[in-house]
């Protein structure tokens, strides 16, 4: 079987631990997290987690079985196995003398990016997109002198109607 990414949502009672305990599992079956987001839900008292993951499909689903018997883990749900959309959000601070700001400025644009902040040396531009968006802006900023970035990790949905809720 072929390793590849995957993006897993799941519906947690919001207490103290829950991330600690399902990163723990994840990680004793072998698997690294490439990201994870957590967040209020919808739901009063649930958060939304989102991982995403590299792995072997049989084992993800042996570790998606392992999870669901958690007690704080409502529902899961693989979002990488059907559409879904997913997004990550970007700041990254750029060394910008006010003689090459109007450059970067033009190069946000085009990423459909925003100014978030300037002062007298640096801009940060905010970029929201798929992670291959935001890996081209940072090698097209690169030149410019990246001071520092700051990602968000991938939070992502299932498209149409299709929702994780709790049973």
């Amino acid at each position: 079987m072929m390793t590849q990414l995957h993006t897993v949502s799941m519906l947690v009672n919001d207490h103290p631990g829950v991330l600690q305990r399902v990163a723990t599992l994840l990680n004793r079956r072998g698997f690294n997290i490439d990201s994870i987001t957590v967040g209020a839900s919808e739901e009063p008292g649930l958060s939304r987690m989102v991982i995403v993951t590299p792995g072997d499909d049989r084992i993800l689903h042996q570790v998606v079985n392992q999870v669901e018997k958690l007690v704080d883990v409502v529902s899961i749900e693989i979002l990488s196995e059907k559409p879904m959309v997913a997004r990550e959000l970007a700041l990254i601070k750029v060394e910008a003398e006010p003689m090459r700001r109007s450059e970067i400025i033009a190069l946000a644009e085009t990423f459909r990016a925003t100014i978030a902040d300037v002062s007298s040396n640096a801009l940060v531009v905010q970029i929201v997109g798929d992670t291959d968006k935001i890996v081209a802006m940072i090698e097209l900023l690169q030149p410019y002198g990246i001071i520092e970035t700051c990602r968000t990790g991938i939070t992502a949905i299932a498209r149409g109607k299709s929702v994780a809720k709790a049973p």
